[in-house]
């Protein structure tokens, strides 16, 4: 799968390489073929072509139905929540040992909520005057 790729969808009829492999819904190989047999297969068997792997010569394509291409939509976005986000985030916090009780509690519910979004969270606490 491309991983560069955010968007998934159907490219419609604009294809800026002449020459394609397809991939049937099915997931069989149906070769390599020219622009034009692909849009006509696309438009006899009512599906969509996406672009799987662009990278590679020649490109990839994949016929699908608009169902599958929901679903495969619907994975990516799953996988990508999943996914650690690149670098961990750290949040760093500091105050005095003489902070007041209400700015502690509006200090430790920040701290939770940061917990929640998984980040690292580093304290510092300095000593009173």
């Amino acid at each position: 799968e491309s991983k560069g790729k955010t968007a998934f969808g159907s490219v419609g009829r604009r294809i800026p390489y002449r020459i394609l492999h397809v991939i049937n819904q099915d997931g069989e190989s149906l070769g390599n073929m020219h622009r034009a047999e692909a849009l006509k297969l696309m438009d006899q068997h009512d599906l969509k072509l996406v672009l799987l792997r662009e990278n590679v010569e020649p490109p990839v394509y994949r016929l699908m139905t608009g169902k599958q291409i929901h679903e495969e939509q619907l994975k990516r976005a799953e996988k990508k929540k999943a996914s650690p986000k690149p670098g961990m985030y750290t949040k760093e916090l500091s105050f005095s040992s003489a902070i007041a009780k209400n700015d502690l509690e509006t200090k430790t519910k920040q701290i939770a909520q940061w917990i929640e979004k998984k980040y690292h969270v580093k304290l510092t606490i300095r000593q009173a005057k």
